[in-house]
């Protein structure tokens, strides 16, 4: 049976390698790392497509080394342990040729898994690979992620995918029997999500929908061969960012009936629940705030829950939170606020801290005026002391304006209180 499109075209070397140019490119640090062979540990985190075994494939490859692969689906502690014995047998301590152990969907792994790998990372007994399509600061055990490189694989732009399917159509025996034109890509593109694997499996699946050689590829032929058969809730495809987007802006618009439906939505099509809590996290300081800021003790509680208990039950939790931040009152006020200080840090640089502030931890730095002029708020009425914190290329620069909400009037008016001149609340 002919093997997929996909790894039919699977590229071989860094040279035929298209898109994360960021890693692979002239001065990307793959490339460097195979030039001077010496390969760290790395984990690739990246959407699904983006190339994450395929660069595995090609560092093992082209540096020469033993290759051992694993998936965390279907692997437990025996298989890793069976792998980095037959890797010790095969590789020094910290040579050139360490035997490259991959793992596909690392994160899947559970603690004690990962635990396992450990001492052959560190040891050197093998040189870890790791792919995941989740944010591995979440997924990975801090012990593990320390002793990795994390590189990011961002999803495929537009050029990318219309160079692969050009590619395949030039390079692949059996389309290159075909006389294929392609005289518009954008629905295919759209329906690829980024994802150069699905768009290569679409785009096969779309040829062989055609009797006869001539073929004339369009957006509406596309759409009306291909569209009813990727209509279902796909987890890695353009309905995730779009039901996500909709539930993460019925919140923001205070509308808990849109939000509980979007939910649903992803919970029908089996979506991560961690991937829900996470954006609910993030969504209660960025859009919520100051406003009401038990609503993120409410978001990391129920990340923390739905961690524990999975489905079914969390989504009733998930349903609780969701309505809960729904109808509270929001703010941006610290988003904008941190968006701010970060242009100006941009802008300004390494600034000196006031002396008045600084640390004086030795005799010299006391002698030298290091918090000297410090003025202890509680020493003072009301706790406040007029003095300038911001260096003095920057002061009385104002980045925190609070929102309009009963909450955030509270800050407005202790601030006019004390800031009055310098603010001009």
């Amino acid at each position: 049976m002919n093997a997929p499109l996909a790894e039919r075209l699977r590229p071989e070397t860094l040279d035929d390698y298209i898109s994360q140019t960021h890693l692979v490119g002239p001065q990307g640090p793959l490339r460097i790392q195979l030039k001077q062979g010496l390969i760290s540990s790395m984990i690739f985190w990246g959407p699904p497509g983006t190339g994450k075994t395929t660069l595995a494939n090609i560092v093992a490859t082209q540096s020469g080394r033993p290759f051992y692969t694993l998936s965390a689906i279907n692997s437990g502690v025996k298989d890793i342990r069976e792998v980095i014995d037959k890797a010790k047998q095969s590789g020094g301590l910290f040579t050139t040729k360490n035997p490259i152990l991959f793992i596909d969907e690392i994160h899947r792994f559970s603690k004690s898994q990962q635990d396992s790998l450990l001492q052959a990372v560190e040891k050197g007994w093998v040189t870890l690979i790791g792919a995941t399509t989740e944010n591995p600061s979440f997924e990975v055990i801090p012990a593990l992620l320390s002793r990795c490189q994390v590189y990011i694989l961002k999803a495929f732009e537009k050029t990318d995918l219309e160079q692969l399917l050009h590619r395949a159509i030039a390079t692949d025996k059996a389309l290159a029997e075909k006389n294929i034109k392609l005289e518009e890509t954008a629905a295919l593109l759209r329906l690829s999500g980024g994802d150069g694997r699905k768009l290569l499996n679409i785009f096969e699946l779309l040829v062989n929908t055609f009797e006869g050689d001539d073929i004339v590829i369009t957006d509406d032929i596309v759409l009306a061969k291909i569209q009813n058969n990727t209509a279902r809730y796909d987890k890695t495809g353009e309905q995730h960012y779009d039901i996500i987007s909709a539930f993460i802006k019925s919140i923001r618009g205070s509308d808990p009936n849109a939000a509980v439906y979007y939910l649903a939505r992803m919970i029908e099509g089996g979506e991560d629940v961690k991937f829900i809590a996470r954006r609910l996290l993030i969504l209660a300081s960025e859009d919520i705030g100051n406003a009401n800021p038990t609503a993120l003790v409410i978001a990391n509680n129920t990340f923390q829950a739905v961690s524990a208990i999975g489905y079914p039950e969390s989504r009733i939790t998930l349903s609780q939170c969701t309505t809960y931040l729904a109808c509270s009152p929001k703010s941006n006020s610290a988003y904008e606020a941190i968006g701010k200080a970060q242009q100006l840090v941009r802008a300004t640089g390494d600034l000196s801290v006031p002396l008045g502030i600084r640390n004086a931890p030795t005799k010299l730095m006391k002698e030298l005026g290091y918090g000297e002029d410090y003025k202890y708020a509680h020493s003072y009425a009301n706790n406040f002391a007029e003095q300038e914190f911001l260096p003095d290329e920057i002061k009385n620069t104002k980045l925190y304006e609070p929102g309009a909400n009963a909450r955030e009037q509270s800050d407005r008016n202790f601030l006019k209180q004390r800031w009055k001149t310098k603010y001009g609340y």
